[in-house]
């Protein structure tokens, strides 16, 4: 027994001291977590429960102060009968709803304190309550803190100096003082005065009142016949004129609700049989003439419904009575199917104006597209189509109108309920704005402010948060200011959202007339204008954005907008698909449109060997067009085609037509990563010197960093297509500027083109569309193959490379021996022996691995020499010659 026991216990002298062994039968104590002050203050949930404290608190007094109003004789014999302590802890019945704390608090605040202003006291401490429950600064403390401590001196004074030696502490001890000491010093009119003078001060500084003195009434002159044609057009401008003026109706102007419009002389009974004018039409902007003449606008556009004829122009009233100032008023703009001639309620003084701007109509017609016809000259000119004489272009009804209804809906409660939450939120910061307008887009609307004199435009924009939160919005972005425009613009997602089309671009007249070299319909702007630029012009496109939002689509959309404006003779695409799907569609108009390398048998590009022989071929054919634009003495290629096809280029010279050539690369940042510099430079040399000679780029990448989009490619891109993108960071590397990660993706885009900066919805194709269009295409006679590009070999390509005399290096003998002597297959050792450069001992180790007499390349290891004699190189060397 008792060797056991000492073999289980451990000696005295290796335990430290001070220390026990622990007993594993002896449950061990949780740790107490520490709790810190710090971290308690600081907490949200601390916030959350003093924000409910002081709004119970808030309730609990305004119920206290106004049982006080109705109980206050009974509880204040009370309170002054019994001491504080039988007041409280004794048991007096009091009739104040909240007892005999009610009573007491009440009794103080009323009696000692400052009267009927114990209700700012209410108002304080539910400011204090939202803003800790809400989390952030609804209301602004100090400013309202100003405001209560002014509100509780004068409130105080005023009812102690009106009530007078009432019973009802109306202005409580501190009023009662106040005015006991003015009264004293100023006497009670002097009293009177001065509180009379403080509040008039308090309300003038709070509201900026506008003092106007009526100007004297000057008699308008007699007004001058207007020149107006037989047949009145429907599209009139009311003008208003001064009621009594009789002799406008001799002059064949008829009066109707204070205005004139141009008709036949009109007798008094018809006249009073019309109801009043309340609708102006106008085409674009309104421009009214001097009151004394009728003006009749060409093809009115839109109709405004205005709320008081004082909307006017003051010019137009200089010479007539005057005409009360109504304020800011609110009124739309609608499109001409929806007509409201209901003449709408003046609003008060306090409201700011408000417009919907009306978006902008093309009328589109399902019309077939046809070539551009060949423009005249004088000797039967060169016809490039001629080889596809019967080729014809794809009809609209392959593509779907995916928005049946094609009009954008104008909610006006929405718009009435974001523009409310605007002005809200702008005056709960001190701002005020003197005008708001509305634009509707199809997945969001522009509100453009105009705001107050003084007002800083970086406050606003540092709301936008703020903003998104009072709107329950997606994601807003703030335009502070608008290029060319006085006002600020917020643009805030639309709850119902319409799609864009591509076959209503297409059939719009914009897109059928347009004699761009390379028309692209992008898709519509916010004010469902359609957005069509030239490609030749931009002259090269970026595009970038986050996974599904909307990056393919687009391309789609530009080469179907291509294929339906180009013959297959003027236009051909070079496309590059590293994920292998995207644009396979395609592969069907390959005898058409597409470009290739000889040799190969696919023309969509998949391979990234073959995307760099494919960059480089375009490089030696760019180089090839410009050596044939300086034999033609032109500069460009639309100058030097348009020499080709007056038959004044020889084709026996190498002179041809030269069709322009669109590069789509779907996913550069693979390239990047895989290839690296080898595909980065081809595509910024062709970037820098393409344009001229009818080579462009549309490039797409979903990762815009700064290590795939080079600062070398962006200088050359002017044209950028922004999708939602995550970061700020990547909104700024493809715009320079942020707001694509504001965007609200499915489409919605930004584009920066020609210095501007444009949101636009993107127009929609889908797959089926696609192929239709392709199968359309595909089915007719094409060419025998696709158009092939110059065959490229590369140079570090053993395959493609053969060793000649011609291109050996002069000093290739003395480096073979150098390295066989040696055993060394180094190329540092080739720049020490021989006093060499890098680059040029670099080649001469490239042919020696051509010539077999070293191995390949093994990275930092030094290369095998495969001859071992001296004898073996003079033989190697001998043959060669």
């Amino acid at each position: 027994m008792s060797k056991n026991k000492l073999k289980n216990e451990k000696p005295e002298s290796k335990q430290p001291k001070g220390t026990t062994t622990p007993n594993p039968d002896v449950l061990k104590k949780d740790k107490e977590p520490e709790v810190k002050v710090k971290e308690l203050v600081k907490d949200e949930r601390t916030h959350k429960v003093m924000g409910v404290f002081f709004l119970l608190l808030a309730v609990y007094c305004f119920i206290a102060f106004t049982s006080y109003l109705f109980t206050w004789e009974d509880d204040q014999d009370k309170i002054f009968h019994y001491s504080t302590r039988e007041l409280l802890l004794g048991d007096v019945k009091v009739d104040n709803l909240l007892g005999r704390l009610g009573a007491y608090v009440s009794h103080n605040f009323f009696f000692y304190g400052v009267g009927i202003a114990a209700y700012l006291f209410c108002y304080f401490f539910f400011i204090i309550g939202v803003n800790f429950i809400v989390g952030r600064r609804v209301f602004r403390v100090w400013r309202n803190v100003k405001y209560i401590l002014f509100g509780l001196l004068f409130i105080s004074t005023t009812m102690a100096f009106i009530a007078g030696g009432g019973n009802f502490p109306w202005g409580g001890a501190l009023g009662d003082a106040l005015n006991k000491w003015t009264s004293g010093f100023v006497g009670k009119t002097g009293t009177a005065l001065l509180l009379l003078v403080i509040g008039l001060s308090w309300l003038i500084w709070k509201f900026n009142w506008d003092f106007k003195w009526p100007e004297k009434k000057v008699k308008p002159p007699k007004p001058v016949q207007a020149v107006v044609p037989a047949p009145v057009p429907a599209a009139t401008v009311a003008v208003p004129v001064p009621a009594k003026e009789e002799p406008a109706r001799k002059n064949g102007l008829k009066e109707e609700g204070g205005m004139l419009h141009p008709s036949a002389a009109v007798t008094e009974e018809e006249e009073n049989d019309l109801p009043p004018m309340q609708l102006v039409e106008k085409e674009e902007e309104l421009s009214i003439p001097p009151a004394h003449t009728a003006y009749i606008p060409p093809d009115p556009v839109a109709v405004v419904t205005p709320v008081n004829a004082a909307l006017l122009d003051e010019e137009l009233v200089e010479e007539e009575e005057e005409v009360e100032d109504p304020g800011p008023l609110l009124y739309i703009e609608e499109t001409p199917e929806k007509i409201d001639p209901t003449p709408r309620k003046k609003d008060n003084g306090t409201e700011v104006a408000f417009e919907i701007k009306p978006t902008f109509r093309d009328e589109e017609e399902d019309v077939e597209i046809v070539a551009p016809a060949a423009p005249v000259e004088p000797v039967d000119p060169f016809d490039p189509s001629l080889d596809l004489r019967d080729y014809k272009f794809p009809t609209l009804d392959l593509l779907e109108n995916h928005n049946a209804d094609k009009v954008i809906v104008q909610d006006t409660t929405e718009l009435e309920k974001n523009k409310n939450q605007i002005i809200d939120t702008l005056k709960n910061y001190d701002i005020s704005i003197q005008k708001i307008s509305a634009t509707v887009g199809p997945t969001v609307t522009l509100y453009e402010i105009v705001p107050a004199a003084g007002v800083r435009i970086s406050r606003i924009k540092n709301l936008e948060d703020d903003i998104a939160l009072s709107l329950s919005a997606l994601g807003i972005r703030i335009i502070a200011p608008i290029p060319g425009k006085g006002t600020i613009g917020i643009e805030v997602p639309n709850v119902k959202k319409s799609i864009v089309s591509l076959k209503n671009l297409l059939a719009s007249e914009k897109f059928q007339t347009s004699t761009m070299d390379l028309p692209i319909a992008i898709g519509k702007k916010i004010d469902n204008e359609n957005f069509i630029a030239d490609l030749a012009k931009m002259p090269h496109l970026l595009m970038a954005g986050a996974t599904g939002q909307g990056k393919s689509v687009g391309i789609n959309t530009l080469l179907v907008s291509l294929l339906y404006k180009k013959h297959p003779s003027q236009l051909k695409f070079v496309l590059v698909d590293p994920k292998k799907v995207e644009l396979s569609l395609y592969k069907l108009i390959e005898k058409h449109f597409l470009a290739k390398l000889p040799g190969e048998e696919d023309a969509i590009i998949t391979d990234t060997k073959k995307v760099i022989h494919t960059l480089n071929a375009l490089c030696i054919e760019m180089d090839l067009r410009y050596d044939l634009l300086k034999e033609a003495g032109t500069r460009n290629i639309r100058e030097y085609n348009a020499k080709f096809t007056q038959r004044r280029l020889n084709p026996l010279k190498g002179h041809r037509y030269l069709p322009f050539i669109v590069l789509v690369v779907d996913e550069f940042a693979d390239l990047i990563m895989t290839a690296g510099k080898e595909v980065e430079m081809p595509i910024a040399r062709l970037a820098q010197l393409a344009r001229a000679v009818g080579i462009h780029l549309i490039i797409a990448t979903q990762r815009p960093s700064v290590n795939i989009i080079t600062g070398t490619i962006k200088a050359n891109f002017p044209a950028r297509i922004a999708f939602k993108v995550s970061s700020k960071i990547d909104s700024r590397t493809i715009l320079d500027i942020g707001g694509a990660e504001q965007l609200i993706g499915q489409g919605d885009m930004l584009v920066s083109f020609n210095g501007e900066l444009v949101r636009l919805q993107c127009a929609f194709v889908d797959t089926p569309e696609v192929e239709s269009v392709a199968e359309f295409i595909g089915n007719q006679k094409g060419y025998p193959d696709a158009f092939l590009l110059p065959e490229y070999v590369d140079d570090k390509d053993p395959d493609g490379k053969e060793l000649s005399i011609a291109d050996r290096d002069p000093l290739f003998e003395e480096a073979a021996q150098v390295i066989v002597s040696t055993q060394q297959g180094s190329t540092s050792l080739l720049q020490r022996r021989m006093k060499l450069g890098y680059n040029r001992a670099g080649r001469l180790m490239d042919q020696l691995e051509a010539a077999s007499i070293v191995g390949p390349n093994m990275g930092s290891k030094a290369r095998e020499v495969l001859v071992k004699t001296e004898s073996e190189l003079q033989e190697i060397l001998n043959n060669l010659l």
